[in-house]
C-alpha cells in the first residue's frame, strides 16, 4: 500500500481571534434577578422551621397545667397545648376569611366590574 506524504501546508491565519462580545452603545449590563419563585419559597421554608424551633422550645418550657373553660366546659390542660390549640382556631378563622375575599374579588373580576365600584 501507498504511503502519502505529510502535509506540509503552514497553518492560515486568516481569522481574527474570538473577543468579548461587543454591547451597544448605551446597553447596561445585564442585572441579576432580585428574586425567583425558588428563592422565595426556600426563604418561606427556612422561617418556618426556625418558628417549628421556636415552637417546640416554647411548649418543651410551658407544660405546667392551667385552667380551662370553654362555652361552659371545664378542664386542665398544659398551657403549651391551650395556646397551640388556640393559635390553631385563629389560623382557621383567618383562613376562612380570606377564601371568602379571594372568592368576592374573583367574581368581581370575571363579571367585568372594576374592583373599586360601589353597589
Amino acid at each position: 500500500m501507498p504511503v502519502q506524504p505529510a502535509s506540509h501546508s503552514a497553518p492560515t491565519r486568516d481569522r481574527e481571534p474570538v473577543g468579548p462580545a461587543q454591547r451597544a452603545p448605551g446597553a447596561t449590563a445585564p442585572t441579576r434577578a432580585s428574586g425567583t419563585r425558588t428563592s422565595a419559597a426556600w426563604l418561606g421554608i427556612c422561617l418556618g422551621v426556625l418558628v417549628l424551633v421556636a415552637l417546640v422550645v416554647f411548649m418543651l418550657q410551658n407544660t405546667g397545667p392551667v385552667e380551662v373553660s370553654f362555652l361552659g366546659l371545664n378542664g386542665t390542660a398544659p398551657l403549651a397545648l391551650t395556646l397551640l390549640i388556640a393559635g390553631l382556631g385563629v389560623g382557621i378563622v383567618v383562613l376562612v376569611v380570606a377564601s371568602l375575599r379571594i372568592g368576592q374579588l374573583r367574581r368581581r373580576a370575571a363579571g367585568g366590574r372594576p374592583t373599586g365600584a360601589r353597589r
